[in-house]
């Protein structure tokens, strides 16, 4: 073994240490920098040894941009649901029931939160994770190992001993308040629908197609439940203790309880301490701690008859009404926001609530001062439910939706065949011109580094930008000589911007703020019409002709081109360098030489990119797949071939090709 070989073993270890301690300890050993050098030292190093490559090494944590669909698996044991309550006293007579189905043997029970989000299944063999599975339909489930891999609180190997050579445990995928939250302001910001809760944007995450986005995600894991041949002990607690020294995440909450008394404090206390924790909860669960007495106590066709989940109500609060804002989002649209005395409410301070629009203001017949009820039904984003009028100070008067922009001065219109009003002053609008140029920077649009929400302000007040186009006309000296900007800070957005001549037609799209243009339909767009200057002449007919593009967005977006400042942006874009045409990846145009032909991609190439790859595929009548099977015909393999990938292909005889003989091969 040489030295570098020796090193990369070294970190691996060492950088799992340090993901552990992070993610599942919350006690973190060293700063982000000093974790960032170590990740970036094992990278190039193995970059240098890829007869060494380790699909489970921490520098494949942050997923691949591979796009694939996902293979229903079977599950080994049966997910079931759980029986549950919103009653106490039905809690109580499980326990009796439970007592008496055992005979009156003593029983010990185990409570444990129940965490809101979306269960997943994942087996380990020899101390390494191998399959990660979603709770489907109860016997099958959604292979989603690629994106789980990329959930820094599970461990890839496990640490410790004493763990079966194969077993399978099982716990609830999560997104943390704080990550929801972030999640959520990104996608007002892009004006995309809002995630309802925690659960659903869990759940959503984890079926992304992009491995990569999960991972920037942020989702968590906790686990409460083993399941295999050989486990350390025989009851559920100590099995989940023993996990957690393997290097699991399992709640701190899980407690033995020796009673019907001892039952009723657990709920008791959670039922008010749970708004405290960092993750969505949505009630309690119930086990017998005994596996031979659940053995014996059996399952209906449904559930185990040895748990029981015990659901919280809708946390409700009351609180004072401070004022009410009405905020310009960058497409015009006016949202009125409820500005509240702080509550807390399932772990998060609430101080503000969105009102939506002016309907539902009339409907909540909201006055001045009002004390308002806010509510988390099912933990989700903080609403407006109603109003104590008992509690409404005399001559109190209601609030009036506004009828001119808060921040220009225009006469606000009603967006037709909507609730929404809408400032119409698009191009002398403040919020709506630093919204515009927020959203043509941002990461999922031209991805221009150094410019932020604060800076797009700095830069628009200035005088400096006050048009997307406006950006490319910068200049370092022209940045230095704003507040706070030195030349290091002033060479990042320059570099941004150069770069951002690379982003690929549709984000170029994406980027315009086009009204209901958003990414998907920007793919659909570039695909279909290949160049600007095809898209701004078609009318409405030709543009609902492209698959899912209706009259709606047809009319919004030849409303677009019809504004002779957007088509002077578009003119001024073009002549800075950016991209205008969908880029052609192969000269060969569409046949059928792949025609019936499953193909898998895996590794890193040199020649074009994955995306170029699938699109020749499916141009030439193949499928991609993301996982090998025997219907698997070959495999395309660039470098670093997952080790995993190539002993099943070469298990099941399938041909690996690499990318020379492929592209002989459409040629």
């Amino acid at each position: 073994m040489t030295d570098e070989v020796a090193r990369i073993i070294a970190l691996r270890e060492e950088l799992n240490r340090h993901n552990h301690s992070y993610y599942v300890l919350n006690s973190p050993r060293i700063d982000d920098r000093e974790f960032d050098r170590l990740m970036k030292e094992l990278a190039d190093l193995e970059a240098r040894h890829p007869e060494v490559a380790d699909d489970l090494s921490p520098t494949r944590r942050v997923g691949s941009d591979i796009t694939r669909g996902f293979t229903q698996v079977a599950h080994v044991y049966p997910m079931l649901s759980l029986g549950n309550t919103y009653s106490v006293g039905e809690v109580d007579d499980f326990i009796r029931r439970t007592e008496t189905g055992l005979a009156g043997e003593t029983v010990t029970i185990v409570g444990e939160m129940k965490f809101d989000g979306t269960s997943i299944s994942v087996i380990y063999e020899n101390g390494r994770m191998v399959r990660a599975v979603t709770r489907g339909d109860g016997e099958k489930g959604d292979d989603v190992t690629e994106n789980v891999k990329t959930i820094r609180s599970i461990p890839l190997k496990l640490t410790g001993s004493g763990y079966p050579d194969m077993f399978e445990i099982r716990g609830e995928i999560v997104l943390p308040w704080k990550a929801f939250d972030k999640l959520n302001r990104e996608r007002e910001f892009n004006e995309e629908p809002l995630f309802a809760n925690p659960r659903n944007a869990a759940s959503g995450t984890l079926k992304l197609q992009n491995p990569a986005e999960v991972g920037r995600r942020g989702l968590d894991a906790y686990f409460y439940y083993l399941l295999g041949e050989n486990l350390p002990a025989d009851n559920h607690f100590d099995n989940m203790m023993a996990a957690r020294s393997w290097g699991f995440k399992v709640s701190d909450t899980m407690t033995r309880l020796n009673s019907i008394s001892d039952v009723d404090r657990f709920i008791n206390y959670w039922d008010t301490a749970r708004k405290e924790l960092p993750v969505a909860t949505d009630g309690l669960v119930f086990k017998v701690n005994s596996l031979r007495q659940q053995l014996n106590l059996g399952y209906t066709a449904k559930s185990p008859r040895w748990a029981i989940a015990y659901k919280f109500a809708a946390e409700r609060a009351m609180t004072r009404l401070r004022s009410i804002s009405f905020e310009v989002g960058r497409m015009g649209i006016i949202t009125p926001v409820a500005n509240l005395d702080p509550v807390l409410l399932s772990g998060t301070i609430v101080k503000r609530a969105s009102l939506h629009n002016e309907d539902i203001m009339r409907q909540l017949d909201i006055h001045c001062d009002d004390m308002l009820y806010v509510e988390k039904g099912g933990e989700i984003i903080p609403k407006i439910t109603g109003v104590e009028v008992s509690e409404r100070l005399p001559g109190s008067e209601p609030v009036e939706f506004i009828s001119n922009c808060p921040a220009c001065g225009a006469q606000l219109v009603r967006v037709e065949g909507e609730a929404a009003w809408q400032c119409p002053n698009k191009y002398g609008c403040p919020p709506q011109i630093a919204g515009r140029i927020e959203h043509f920077v941002g990461r999922r649009a031209m991805d221009i580094d150094g410019i932020g929400e604060e800076t797009a302000q700095q830069l628009m007040v200035s005088g400096l930008v006050s048009n997307i186009a406006d950006l490319y006309d910068l200049t370092e000296a022209k940045l230095m000589e704003l507040d706070r900007f030195a030349l290091k800070s002033a060479e990042r957005i320059m570099a941004g911007l150069r770069r951002s001549l690379d982003v690929p037609f549709e984000r170029v799209i994406f980027a315009l703020s086009i009204p209901f243009v958003g990414e998907t339909v920007a793919k659909k767009l570039a695909r279909s019409v290949k160049n600007i200057e095809t898209l701004m002449s078609m009318p409405v007919g030709q543009l609902t002709a492209i698959d899912d593009i209706g009259p709606k967005i047809a009319e919004s977006i030849v409303g677009y081109f019809s504004v002779d400042t957007n088509r002077e942006t578009v003119r001024r874009l073009q002549a800075a360098g950016l991209r205008m045409e969908t880029v052609t990846v192969s000269e060969t145009g569409n046949s059928d030489k792949l025609e019936g032909k499953t193909i898998v991609i895996s590794g890193t190439f040199s020649l074009h990119s994955r995306d170029e790859y699938k699109e020749m595929i499916e141009r030439n009548g193949g499928r991609n797949s993301g996982s090998i099977s025997k219907k698997t015909d070959f495999i395309l393999a660039g470098e670093n071939m997952g080790p995993a990938k190539l002993e099943k292909a070469q298990k099941l005889g399938i041909v690996i090709i690499d990318e020379n003989q492929f592209l002989e091969m459409i040629h």
